[in-house]
């Protein structure tokens, strides 16, 4: 029996877990990161478009601020999301930016004097300022008002990643590879650590600590066809759901990425749209602006993947073997910003396509159709990380439900919430394990460890009738049928009785290979089963979902409900059922900054109003006004309307260039 002991456990070592652990290294504690893979491998590496942050640098950034970023973010989730943690985001955000700069980050700079770009597929000339030189630069992403989202060319996440993760060295973070978290060790609601599957050895640990934060990131495996890399299966979410204790949040809120390449899946970013490029029908027509003619191409993920859909379903679709897809042009961008700006890309439509997205015409068009891509539900969490019901359990990244996104998250906000929450959720996950001491008996722990290799022993003498690879490929199947971009109600009630006929088969099934070590399929036939859990709470989430709110389509149900489904969904599950249990956090309307309305894009008239929303507003406005009227400023006229936590080192002001 092996026990390992430290202060302070992070699970998942992509950028979220990664800036958590130093955050709790800085503090004096002795950190362990455990990660499927070395962490500079870690799925944070694939992120491309950049990292929303309003510094309000460069000439299309001018006036923007936290208030500005608050309310497309708020926008953008659909009303979803909590807004006091989207104020604690939008007012780190720019701390974190400049912080990652002071670790190596090479942002992309602004450089003065006059630069071409194209915007509204014109050629436009942008004159940068003297004093603006060297700042750092930023580009437009899909659903803001201002050109916000940050960037290193079109290789942002790689970047971020290796700073963070050198830095986590730098500060003597122990980080462990090739480890798998199979488990929670609890006790009386609260959370000791967690039992560690070691992938060269078999061997299964406790690792004990004060305080575990899960940071695995999505979920997007679940789906037959996802930009997601293959450890993104959703195990850290499934292993908190296992406690019985600790609860998910809104599950059925599954982002579909606009422009992943067809039929491969790898994502081309959401910067090729920012930077000016559109999509495209088969006649060659762009479309969009038809559809959305503010935004057009830059609406939020979930009206262009819908927009795109619908397209396709007009008979719109280029065909191809794989089925129709539609085409993104950013050959209009010409060639020498592509290979600056847009290399990555570049090489992907190469290797992975056979074309090169410079050359001019319908020559070098990309293939895109809507795939999976973001998880917007995880652990829910607390505004400081913390489960509510599992004490010592935080998470944070796109593992969390912390929950700033809502029902649709804005292109650049995911990368940026990584160390964002990285930053604010670890502080309040250090301060935790420095307060609290393991009071747990090793009797406890020993049983745990016992238990769990108890079940690897019983899987691979299993010899039932069922195929755990088929039974995995089925349940993808299912996923991208019926909880895909549009939803229907005998759809998803298909879904849910097929996913818990599959969970309940996968009970049954042979295990060939007895091997305890270097055996995929006894990793399957122990992760599977966990899978299912987390498509489970997906579908049923959504199918009691009698709504459509951000990426949560029901074309049965096509208007978002405020007043009945202005809620958060939580699921949990208990130990020997074959399906979640589903309950409701409701949000409330008196205490939002920014009550519910139109998005600012998406169809008009798709709302059911709440009678609140309306009284709320009218608070909102007189007490602006009355504000306004004696002189207070917008931080002043802020914490008036809505006071939010924070810590007092980010709390403190943002600084930009020409404004007091």
């Amino acid at each position: 029996m092996k026990i390992k002991y430290c202060d302070a456990l992070v699970v998942g070592g992509g950028l979220a877990g990664l800036r958590a652990a130093v955050a709790a290294a800085d503090k004096g504690l002795s950190t362990t990161v455990l990660s499927l893979v070395p962490v500079k491998r870690s799925h944070s590496a694939a992120a491309q478009g950049g990292m929303q942050a309003s510094l309000g640098n460069a000439k299309m950034s001018e006036g923007d601020n936290e208030d500005v970023h608050f309310s497309d973010t708020v926008k953008g989730s659909d009303w979803g999301c909590d807004q006091e943690v989207a104020r604690m985001f939008v007012t780190t955000a720019p701390k974190a930016i400049r912080e990652l700069a002071s670790w190596g980050v090479p942002w992309t700079r602004i450089r003065k004097g006059n630069h071409e770009a194209v915007i509204n597929t014109k050629k436009t000339n942008i004159f940068e300022d003297d004093n603006k030189h060297g700042l750092i630069n930023s580009r437009d992403f899909g659903g803001t008002k201002k050109w916000r989202t940050c960037y290193t060319a079109d290789a942002t996440g790689h970047t971020m990643l290796f700073a963070v993760a050198n830095e986590a060295l730098k500060n003597d973070v122990n980080i462990e590879d090739r480890k798998e978290a199979i488990g929670l060790i609890h006790k009386n609601n609260r959370c000791y650590g967690a039992i560690v599957r070691d992938l060269i050895t078999g061997d299964v640990v406790a690792y004990v600590s004060k305080g575990t934060l899960i940071a695995t990131g999505g979920y997007g495996r679940v789906y037959e066809i996802t930009t997601n890399a293959v450890i993104c299966e959703g195990i850290g979410t499934a292993i908190a759901l296992e406690t019985g204790v600790a609860k998910l949040g809104n599950m059925e809120a599954v982002q579909f990425h606009p422009t992943p390449l067809f039929p491969s899946g790898i994502l081309l970013t959401e910067g090729c749209r920012g930077d000016g490029g559109v999509l495209r029908d088969v006649d060659g027509h762009r479309f969009m602006p038809d559809y959305e003619p503010e935004k057009k191409d830059l609406a939020s993920r979930d009206v262009v993947s819908r927009r795109m859909m619908e397209h396709i379903r007009k008979g719109k679709g280029v065909d191809s073997p794989y089925g129709k897809h539609l085409w993104l042009d950013i050959s209009i961008l010409g060639r020498d910003h592509i290979e600056r700006n847009l290399r990555d890309v570049q090489e992907i439509c190469e290797y992975f396509a056979g074309i090169d997205p410079a050359d001019e015409g319908q020559k070098g068009w990309a293939p895109v159709h809507p795939m999976q891509h973001y998880s917007m539900g995880g652990i829910r969490t607390k505004p400081t990380g913390e489960s509510p019901t599992l004490k010592g359990l935080f998470s944070a990244g796109e593992a969390a439900c912390w929950d700033m996104h809502g029902f649709n998250r804005l292109g650049g906000n995911s990368v940026s919430e990584t160390v964002v929450a990285g930053m604010i959720v670890g502080n309040y996950f250090a301060d935790f394990c420095k307060d609290n001491e393991i009071d747990i008996d090793t009797k406890t722990i020993e049983d745990a460890v016992a238990k769990k290799e108890n079940y690897i022993k019983q899987l691979v003498s299993l010899n039932g009738t069922e195929n755990i690879f088929k039974i995995k490929n089925r349940m993808k199947k299912i996923m991208q049928d019926y909880v895909g971009i549009f939803r229907d109600g005998n759809g998803l009630e298909k879904a849910v009785k097929e996913l818990e006929e599959l969970y309940i088969k996968s009970r049954n099934i042979s295990v060939e290979n007895k091997q305890l070590t270097a055996n995929p399929e006894l990793e399957e036939a122990y992760r599977v089963p966990m899978m299912l859990k987390v498509a489970l709470c997906v579908a049923k989430g959504a199918l009691d979902r009698t709504e459509s709110r951000g990426a949560h389509t029901r074309e049965d149900y096509p208007k978002r409900d405020d007043a009945n489904w202005l809620k958060r969904t939580l699921t949990s599950w208990e130990e020997g059922n074959t399906m979640p249990t589903v309950e409701y956090e409701e949000l409330d309307i008196m205490k939002m900054e920014i009550p519910p309305g139109f998005r600012g894009y998406g169809a008009k008239g798709m709302i059911i109003e709440n009678e609140l929303s309306a009284v709320r507003q009218a608070q909102v406005d007189e007490l602006t006004d009355k504000l306004e009227s004696d002189g207070k400023d917008r931080y002043q006229i802020q914490d008036a309307l809505m006071p939010f936590p924070l810590q007092e080192e980010y709390k403190r002001k943002n600084k930009r260039l020409g404004v007091k």
